[in-house]
């Protein structure tokens, strides 16, 4: 099956090319899913589906496929794996009738070039059927099958979180809600569940801010009323928090760090009461493009740098900030359900590189924090070790940083900062340490 861009692909033949460029290729499930444009809108949404829910349990459906092939099929074949993954979670989390989801997976592989697999695939499939519970009791007797979680992760978050990881793994699997931040300088939020009532989107007010909302069912951003004016941006309630925690004043100088893809910046600068300046650092360009869009869309102004924040020499002007915002790159544990990619593309070699990038950003950028000013330390991760550890060794070796405790009613009290889990309050995994300056 070529990659190539066709509107004659079907929702199925899509998905496959778009789960291998995943697994063979390291491509992000976002960027991969560029590949379904040109599919009928209908199609188009089930390649979605086929998609992230292949991916959501795809360790589970590969240790069911393990024990109904007599040896995996080849390197060369992923297509042909991918398939048989895709087949198998129709069968078992989709309400495709099973014999539907036999013949399209089979006929699928007709039409590609790969006919001495149209038997394999029904053979498999067709013993799934026949033993179903036995292979399923029979994989989930291992933790990280049941859940469909990489072993190394259960174990980091075992590390973290011991008796509460069955609820996180669970949490992680689960389809995640569409959030929305109202633009409380367009309109306010009571008016704005009005406005999405009388559209016929139902929604609740998000606890913990006066500005989040959750849908009952996620939308296209076009069905949002006055979106593309600036009156609502889509963010999940963790992230919302960000910018009351900063507690902003008028005439303050504001440092945003990684501040792609510009939701919080943008936040900061709907509820500042008062002038306040913004500068937007993030090293990749097209994903600062994205910040400059946010910024347009919402008609908010910011200076945006594409600049590598350790290099403080090449951007900094001696200027202090009062507050400055470090959302730092981390594991992105605490967002799996959005992006169930990161089971297969997060290796636990990365974990210890993360922890010394974010080190180093901490000592990088906490220089440049005037005296008595605020720093917010934020990753959407939930391994201990990126988080309250991180933040535990950074007070150790600077005697003139306190950290300021965040009285929430939302997540979990870490020895510092403060926890959110997948699931809790319908919000995403997140962690946020405030520091300041004595």
């Amino acid at each position: 099956m070529n990659a190539k861009k066709n509107t004659s692909h079907s929702a199925r033949e899509t998905a496959v090319l778009v789960i291998c460029a995943v697994i063979q290729h390291g491509k992000s499930l976002t960027d991969a899913l560029s590949l379904s444009e040109n599919l009928e809108p209908r199609e188009k949404a089930f390649c979605r589906e086929l998609c992230y829910g292949t991916l959501r349990w795809h360790s589970r459906l590969d240790a069911i496929l393990h024990l109904l092939l007599k040896k995996p099929f080849k390197a060369k074949d992923l297509d042909i794996t991918v398939l048989a993954l895709i087949g198998l979670y129709q069968i078992i989390y989709l309400s495709t009738p099973d014999h539907a989801a036999v013949s399209e997976t089979v006929s699928q592989c007709k039409r590609g070039k790969k006919s001495w697999a149209n038997g394999v695939l029904n053979g498999v499939l067709r013993n799934f059927l026949r033993n179903r519970e036995s292979l399923e009791k029979t994989v989930d007797e291992q933790l990280n099958q049941r859940f469909s979680h990489p072993d190394w992760l259960v174990k980091e978050i075992s590390k973290s979180w011991g008796q509460q990881t069955k609820k996180i793994l669970a949490a992680n699997n689960q389809y995640p809600p569409m959030s929305i931040r109202v633009n409380q300088k367009i309109v306010t939020r009571d008016h704005y569940l009005q406005q999405l009532s009388d559209n016929a989107i139902h929604a609740t007010k998000t606890p913990f801010n006066t500005v989040g909302l959750t849908l009952e069912k996620p939308v296209n951003v076009d069905q949002l009323p006055d979106f593309w004016q600036g009156a609502s941006s889509v963010q999940d309630g963790a992230a919302q928090l960000a910018a009351e925690l900063l507690d902003i004043k008028g005439g303050q100088r504001i440092l945003d760090v990684c501040a792609a893809p510009g939701g919080k910046a943008a936040h900061i600068l709907e509820q500042a009461a008062g002038t306040v300046s913004l500068l937007a650092l993030d090293i990749d360009e097209k994903r600062n493009q994205r910040v400059l869009e946010n910024l347009q869309r919402l008609k908010l102004n910011a200076e945006v740098m594409t600049v590598d924040a350790l290099e403080a020499d090449e951007w900094f002007d001696e200027k202090p900030f009062q507050r400055i915002l470090l959302d730092a790159p981390c594991s992105a544990t605490g967002v799996i359900r959005r992006h169930p990619d990161i089971k297969i593309l997060r290796q636990p070699s990365d974990i210890p590189a993360l922890i010394e990038l974010q080190s180093k950003l901490l000592k990088t950028i906490w220089p440049l924090l005037d005296k008595k000013g605020v720093l917010l330390y934020a990753t959407c991760s939930i391994l201990s070790a990126e988080n309250s550890q991180q933040i535990s060794t950074f007070l150790a070796e600077h005697p003139d940083a306190k950290e300021i405790k965040i009285n929430a009613e939302w997540g979990h009290t870490c020895e510092h900062g403060q926890q959110i889990l997948p699931g809790d309050n319908n919000m995403d995994g997140f962690y946020y340490a405030c520091l300041t300056k004595i």
